[in-house]
């Protein structure tokens, strides 16, 4: 049914469960998997103050960090790879740099995928209009089937704040 799967991940830990979840499907579907990892730059990257300039150090600085964190997306996609092969499954990656959603969209066309299978933090009302969803977005822009996965530590800690502010509201 489904024969190229991609599965997005990101550095959080949710997406280890995200990534077996997409592996034990792919090992029931008798799939190809394909793995993204995609960089963005966040504003932690940058030691200074982007208004004062960027100084020659602070620019080495911000270059090695980008570099290491390029290596460890590789080795993590590496290990990743390595538990595929353990199983059965024949599977490839990339890694990309730019906007999650976008990026996987493209390459689910690109690389002609049955299936994109995500990970949802459950971030919903006004956290997902200001911070956006990868999630989201994907379901509304993907050219296959899509697949998300709850994470259940994030989604219950978001309902208790909405207990919360409700509660303080009422």
């Amino acid at each position: 049914m489904f024969s190229k799967i991609l599965v997005a991940i990101d550095d959080s830990a949710y997406s280890q469960s995200v990534f077996e979840q997409a592996l034990a499907f792919a090992k029931l579907h008798q799939s190809r998997l394909m793995v993204l990892h995609v960089l963005t730059t966040p504003d932690n990257l940058y030691p200074g103050d982007p208004y004062i300039g960027i100084t020659q150090i602070a620019m080495q600085a911000y270059w090695e960090r980008w570099q290491d964190r390029q290596q460890q997306g590789i080795s993590r996609l590496k290990t990743l790879e390595a538990e595929a092969i353990a199983v059965g499954v024949e599977m490839e990656f990339t890694q990309s740099i730019g906007d999650p959603s976008r990026m996987i969209c493209d390459l689910a066309e690109t690389w002609k995928s049955d299936l994109i299978v995500v990970g949802r933090r459950g971030v919903s009302g006004v956290s997902e209009f200001f911070g956006g969803s990868v999630s989201n977005y994907v379901l509304h822009h993907a050219p296959c089937h899509v697949l998300t996965f709850q994470d259940q530590v994030t989604a219950k800690r978001h309902a208790e704040a909405e207990l919360l502010t409700s509660g303080a509201r009422g």
